[in-house]
């Protein structure tokens, strides 16, 4: 793994190549056929962004109890980094949308709600980099993420369906693809904020 974390950069890009592949090859199924792959993509990539969220707002938490810089910087480079993937998630979602029911509901709550935080989550993180206060930054992403976790929690469900249709379908080779697409969507978010993190060094 050190050999990886050497070129963050590059490590995260092959990683993204080796999900490209996957999805493709992914396996179908039954109603949505093999529009279905871009789903489970967009499922794993919302939950790298929320894991590298939540892993932010912890890192925070230690940072402002321990006081050790390197938690600050953590905190900092998965805050950056769930944005990034949060962001590119939407497009995702957007073609999941347009695949697989032939249109776009934009005023579906849920998908509104990712688009509000994607807004203010690139602003808030723009804004933490250019203020460069490490305590501020880590108290920012622990708010972000209880508010985030908050407000999804008791968003309406319409288009999206409640929790977890793919682990209670009882369909195995769904369920093990699906685990191995967002333990490497998780491994990109780890490269990407390895990357954040060489930056706050260099």
């Amino acid at each position: 793994m050190s050999k990886l974390t050497k070129k963050p950069l590059l490590s995260f890009f092959a990683t993204l190549g080796v999900i490209a592949l996957l999805a493709f090859f992914g396996p179908e199924e039954k109603s949505l056929g093999s529009n279905v792959r871009i789903v489970y993509l967009h499922g794993a990539w919302v939950m790298a962004a929320e894991i590298a969220f939540i892993a932010a707002g912890f890192a925070g938490l230690a940072a402002l109890g321990i006081r050790k810089a390197v938690y600050h910087q953590w905190s900092a480079a998965l805050g950056r980094a769930g944005i990034v993937f949060w962001l590119t998630y939407l497009p995702l979602s957007l073609f999941a949308m347009q695949a697989n029911w032939n249109g776009l509901f934009l005023a579906e709550p849920r998908f509104r709600l990712a688009l509000t935080f994607a807004i203010v989550g690139l602003l808030l993180q723009i804004g933490l980099w250019l203020i460069a206060r490490d305590w501020l930054t880590s108290l920012a992403n622990i708010v972000f993420i209880v508010v985030l976790r908050y407000v999804f929690a008791t968003a309406d469900y319409v288009m999206h369906p409640p929790p977890s249709p793919i682990f209670s379908s009882g369909l195995w080779n769904i369920i093990i693809f699906f685990i191995v697409l967002n333990l490497l969507a998780l491994t990109a978010a780890f490269f990407l904020t390895r990357w954040f993190m060489k930056l706050k060094t260099e």
